[in-house]
């Protein structure tokens, strides 16, 4: 197998998988298209629009483990009350970086919008809207509680609000929204939201106080729940499902297709969180990393998927209370806040099995960025560091390439005087490269060995947040976009043509004739790709033709020297 052949797989791989991928999208059942944002992000307070609850959406106990004191979980058959709906109220939050709408049937977080990330360029005072209860986009996150002995809040009951709209102040670094309830048995729960000054971390505390004559017993529970997103291109694939970080499994995916029957591996776990991913943005609960609890998901009706988690069961004795605490986070895949917050929440930016190679070569782009103070530049520096370190691999590689390029016309000559006796012609050929101290395979491991760095390069650029609406020069004002003009498509397309011309042409006819036209397909391909994977790979190219070029300069010149 020569350099052709290798270069000629790789490239009919990348083809294979692409439209392999397309293809295993399109068989899953289509999902719901998200609705178009149009106006403003957070309604008016007075809004009351929500979608119907389904039935069977709230958790409830139904056994005890006794070893492990975990809670199990299963659907519980439960009619939802439109009357609720129509009397709640909407809380408008508004913080530096967050626009949330609160519902006081269930406090459930219905809206939230990002007001530093607009959805397009040219629509800068329209945020992305993260969590939306209106269908066909339909994502809000709930909360509530479940007694075993005594009354409790689900997120169907009914709270009061203290006011409906708050504004975090300037100079002020947090701005708490408390929402109340009580029952005719002298319980009385008190739900704080906390937000906070440059942040997308909201803390929800959840006191609850015995203020009657028995026992209370409960648990508190929290849960995402949405309707499945339409994908944004399908030959660029992104994850968006649900993820569970767990004691057994830091990082646990669960598609949407799969939550009707999953379960998980174990009762206990302790600590970890539950989140729904989409491209460059998350929604996570986020429990106490020393509290017991237990995951669940579920199919529910119209479209909709939950995943959930159930805490550890209390008991508070009249006259007390006792607080149940969690940390709800709504915004970008920005690692650094991700890694304070808990540490695997970094994985969301998911990298797949390349991670222990994707994270340094963030490292490094970010580091190139704040020096520069452009991602396009930082792409380009970062490909030129990668060519440098591997460019002895790279030698080794085209200087295999000069060689058998330089034997081209003896190789012809070969095929001329064997015709179709492939025996004798692969036997004078092993002669030949014997007599010319020649590997012909001596290219094809530099070349393995290099492919998954720049893999790991592709999935960077493809999943870092950071190349969102990053603008690069001229023309291209978005790295996370197409060439809006396919100039960089057309100069990838161009210097892969380049390249094959410096590699000695296929001995095979229709070898020849595939390669060139590979060029054209991958032109074709890149064509709807993001400008900074382009630029990357037009870079690289670039670069590797530059590399190219001197080594075969140089072994013909030696070559000449001997003759």
């Amino acid at each position: 197998m020569d350099n052709q052949r290798l270069v000629l797989f790789i490239a009919l791989s990348l083809v294979i998988l692409l439209l392999f991928s397309a293809w295993q999208r399109e068989q899953q059942p289509p999902p719901v298209a998200t609705e178009t944002v149009g106006g403003p992000a957070i309604a008016a307070a007075g809004d009351a629009t929500v979608a119907p609850a389904p039935a069977a959406d709230v958790p409830a106990v139904v056994r005890e483990n006794q070893a492990t004191s975990a809670p199990a979980v299963a659907p519980q058959q439960e009619s939802f009350q439109p009357a609720l709906v129509m009397e709640s109220q909407r809380i408008t939050v508004n913080t530096d970086r967050l626009q949330v709408m609160i519902n006081t049937a269930g406090g459930e977080i219905t809206r939230v919008a990002l007001p530093t990330y607009p959805v397009e360029q040219d629509k800068p005072d329209v945020p992305v809207q993260l969590l939306d209860d209106r269908m066909p986009g339909y994502f809000v996150a709930q909360s509530g509680l479940l007694a075993s002995q005594g009354k409790a809040p689900d997120h169907h009951a009914l709270f009061t609000a203290e006011q409906t709209h708050y504004e975090l102040a300037d100079g002020e670094d947090q701005l708490k929204v408390r929402l109340h309830w009580s029952s005719e048995d002298g319980i009385k729960v008190i739900k704080t939201y906390t937000f906070h000054r440059d942040s997308y971390t909201v803390d929800l505390d959840v006191e609850v106080q015995n203020n009657g004559q028995q026992a209370w017993k409960g648990r508190a529970y929290q849960q995402l729940q949405r309707t499945e997103m339409a994908r944004e291109s399908w030959l660029l694939y992104t994850y968006t499902g649900g993820v569970v970080s767990s004691s057994w499994d830091p990082y646990e995916k669960i598609e949407f297709s799969d939550m009707a029957t999953w379960k998980a591996e174990q009762s206990y776990n302790k600590g970890g969180w539950i989140a729904m991913l989409q491209h460059y943005f998350l929604s996570a609960w986020i429990p106490p990393a020393d509290t017991a609890n237990h995951f669940y998901t579920k199919a529910l009706a119209d479209g909709r998927y939950l995943l959930g988690q159930s805490g550890e069961e209390r008991s508070i004795m009249p006259g007390n209370n006792t607080h149940f605490t969690s940390l709800f986070y709504a915004g970008p895949k920005e690692q650094h806040r991700l890694e304070k917050i808990e540490p695997n929440l970094r994985l969301t930016v998911d990298y797949g099995v390349l991670d222990i190679l994707a994270k340094p070569v963030f490292w490094l782009m970010e580091k190139i960025y704040s020096v520069v103070g452009n991602w396009g530049l930082a792409i380009i520096f970062v490909t030129l560091i990668i060519k440098l370190i591997f460019f002895p691999l790279s030698a080794a590689s085209y200087k295999s390439m000069a060689n058998m390029r330089r034997l081209s016309p003896k190789l012809k000559a070969l095929k001329e005087r064997y015709g179709d006796d492939r025996q004798k012609m692969s036997k004078a050929m092993m002669e030949i490269y014997k007599k010319e101290k020649i590997n012909p395979l001596g290219g094809c491991l530099p070349i393995l060995v290099q492919i998954p760095v720049f893999i790991a390069l592709y999935w960077v650029l493809l999943e870092s947040v950071e190349m969102r609406q990053a603008p690069f020069a001229l023309w291209i004002t978005d790295l996370s976009a197409k060439d809006p003009f396919y100039v960089l498509p057309l100069l990838m397309g161009i210097s892969m043509w380049i390249q094959q011309k410096l590699n000695p042409p296929p001995m095979d006819p229709m070898q020849q004739k595939i390669m060139q036209a590979l060029p054209i397909i991958f032109t074709a391909f890149f064509a709807f790709f993001p400008a900074g994977l382009v630029l990357y790979w037009v870079v690289n190219n670039c670069l590797s033709i530059a590399q190219q070029w001197y080594i075969t300069r140089k072994v013909e010149a030696q070559a000449a020297a001997k003759a």
